[in-house]
């Protein structure tokens, strides 16, 4: 088929929140070797007898609060964002979406496009910053498959964007929404890793003596922490804020020995401290979900008007917005 085939790929997300399809949906994320890269054993057993058994019920009460008449806001915005970007397009390229885990699955639309015989694809994970746990996955999962067809088309693997103009743009233009001047403080939130992730990059750096956090390094391009900062700086410098005026944080944690500082531990520090209006970014996701919409905008809300804060806003996600679908052409079409 003379078409490129552009395959959008997503985390995923549960077919209901149900807890039975919540715990079917943990079950296949957290069983991935590259998410939880502990020994096999290890993995298996707090996988399958720990994490997923007691944290699917409170996991599928979390989905529920975030569902709405669309289902899940990131299957529904990932939908609108295949079909919108498809007519922006246009017919020299036919786009896909997929999920790495759960519907619709990865696996079967790489079926579809064998089937179908593409000359060219074009892989897009849609995670700005690149992580193993995420873009490395996704990558690995698709090579494996498509080194078994009988006929291996051209492909381009879009690893990353954190710095894409593109992309920082199409946040910027997110950011006018909230009159940026008026808070009192910037947290720019970004999904958190295990350390042992970050150190595995480049065992030879230590993370506590990087200037990654304050400029861009040469070894920054596949270095989660490293992009992360400088995605905010970028975005930071778009919008006309000096380094006073935001922070970088990171939420999500399960354990200590995760990338900090944690974004709920900042918020208490700055309501604390007399802060009292505070916007949020979280650039490590293009669509709202589970972790913008509830650990955000809900759990955090409550916590920093706990401590004395008054207001936290989260700036809308690109979800399925023009600026994002222009964004996305630029970047399939300009990326090398």
């Amino acid at each position: 088929m003379d078409q490129t085939a552009v395959i959008l790929v997503n985390v995923g997300t549960p077919d209901s929140p149900s807890v039975a399809d919540v715990r079917l949906y943990l079950s296949q994320f957290l069983n991935d070797r590259r998410v939880i890269d502990l020994p096999w054993l290890l993995q298996k057993v707090l996988v399958n007898l720990i994490i997923v058994p007691f944290r699917a019920p409170k996991s599928a009460r979390l989905y529920q609060q975030l569902w709405n008449e669309n289902g899940s806001p990131l299957l529904h915005y990932s939908i609108e964002v295949a079909e919108k970007l498809q007519l922006r397009m246009g017919d020299n390229y036919k786009i896909y979406n997929a999920m790495r885990y759960g519907s619709p699955s990865l696996e079967n639309i790489l079926k579809y496009i064998e089937y179908h015989n593409y000359k060219k694809i074009i892989i897009l994970p849609l995670f700005p910053q690149y992580a193993s746990a995420t873009t490395g996955t996704v990558s690995e999962f698709i090579l494996a498959k498509i080194s078994r067809w009988n006929v291996v088309p051209e492909l381009r693997l879009i690893n990353h964007f954190h710095n894409h103009p593109a992309f920082i743009d199409a946040f910027a233009t997110q950011a006018a929404k909230y009159e940026v001047a008026k808070w009192d403080h910037i947290i720019f939130s970004f999904h958190g890793l295990p350390l042992r992730q970050i150190k595995k990059v480049h065992p030879e750096i230590d993370c506590t003596e990087c200037l990654c956090k304050t400029q861009s390094i040469e070894e920054g391009q596949f270095c989660y922490q490293a992009a992360c900062y400088e995605t905010a700086r970028l975005i930071a410098a778009k919008i006309g804020l000096s380094t006073n005026d935001y922070s970088v944080s990171f939420q999500s944690r399960l354990t200590k020995k995760w990338m900090s500082p944690f974004t709920d531990v900042s918020l208490i520090q700055k309501a604390k401290a007399g802060i009292k209006k505070i916007l949020i970014f979280a650039p490590s996701f293009v669509a709202d979900c589970l972790e913008t919409k509830i650990e955000i905008e809900e759990e955090y809300n409550i916590l920093f008007k706990k401590h004395g804060g008054e207001q936290l806003q989260l700036v809308e996600s690109l979800n399925d917005h023009d600026c994002w679908i222009e964004g996305l052409n630029q970047i399939i079409t300009n990326s090398k």
